[in-house]
């Protein structure tokens, strides 16, 4: 297990109250995470935000699982309403499948794919990237099926 993709070391500013660390569920974290002079509070229910207050940034996740077969979730964040595009793209560029073509609201949002390309045919193994425009985001990642 390589533990160096987990490892962030952050540079908290001087007099900062708190800290926030979130640990993505889709990667099945397990082990433990060490914080010096850690403040546990307890919120009223009236303190407790709303997930989609909680998102600032457009995020894109690892699938998981990866490698998959035969299907495969696709995971990300959307600070705003935006319009999102997902597809998927063979090692050569070539488009093999459109996930997501469609205005979105803020939050957490999740996307399958099935291993099956436009056309309804099962995609052949092998790795495929992943891109999303939403808004002024663009990012891609990449993903292995194997059969």
């Amino acid at each position: 297990f390589d533990w160096k993709q987990f490892y962030v070391d952050v540079t908290v500013p001087e007099g900062t109250k708190s800290l926030s660390v979130r640990l993505h569920p889709l990667g099945k974290f397990k082990g433990t995470v060490y914080c010096d002079l850690l403040e546990v509070k307890k919120l009223d229910a009236t303190g407790v935000k709303h997930n989609e207050d909680i998102i600032t940034q457009y995020t894109l996740f690892q699938n998981y699982p990866n490698p998959f077969n035969p299907s495969t979730m696709i995971t990300y964040t959307l600070p705003k309403q935006s319009l999102v595009s997902i597809k998927i793209y063979d090692i050569l560029g070539r488009e093999i499948r459109t996930l997501v073509n469609t205005e979105q609201t803020q939050g957490v949002h999740k996307v399958e794919w099935d291993g099956k390309n436009n056309s309804g045919s099962m995609a052949a193994s092998g790795t495929y990237i992943y891109r999303i425009d939403a808004g002024d985001f663009v990012q891609s990642k990449k993903m292995v099926m194997i059969k």
